[in-house]
């Protein structure tokens, strides 16, 4: 992956194509073909956010999640006590005791940053930017040989 996504200034648009699979399909097709793919570009465009409701917010899950999380933090911590253990048995006791721990303070404050928000979400979401659609752009030098292999990409199906 390089450090630099830009198109040089006069790229011209050789396709364009209503998903990304579809026009990351054209550039692998133009790679096939030992198209110089480095004169290629793919733009997304009409970009929106789209959040995708997944769940009702409750104390429960709220609680749940929190637990969950803060237990595998006091795992985590109990493990790295357990290490420096001098009697035998002691690490499972340093283990269970930062996951308890761990368990009550993830829920803790799990509940406090959840009644911080008085009801204003209860649902969970999940978001991403998408692209209405993706432009292809090449380097005006290849532009017409790009075309003319894309032409026969479409064709093929």
């Amino acid at each position: 992956m390089s450090a630099s996504v830009s198109m040089p200034l006069g790229g011209v648009q050789v396709g364009s194509f209503d998903s990304y699979e579809q026009a990351q399909a054209a550039v692998d097709h133009l790679s096939d073909e030992k198209f110089p793919v480095e004169n290629v570009t793919i733009i997304g465009s009409d970009l929106r956010q789209v959040e995708r409701v997944t769940g009702r917010l409750t104390w429960g899950r709220v609680l749940a999640a929190g637990a969950a999380g803060g237990a595998w933090w006091g795992l985590f911590v109990g493990l790295l006590l357990g290490i420096f253990a001098v009697e035998p048995g002691a690490w499972i006791s340093s283990i269970l005791l930062g996951l308890v721990i761990g368990l009550i303070f993830g829920a803790l404050f799990a509940a406090i940053g959840y009644s911080a928000t008085r009801g204003r979400r209860d649902f969970t979401s999940m978001s991403a930017i998408v692209a209405g659609r993706y432009d292809i752009m090449c380097n005006p030098a290849r532009a017409e040989e790009a075309r003319a292999l894309l032409a026969r990409f479409s064709l093929r199906g």
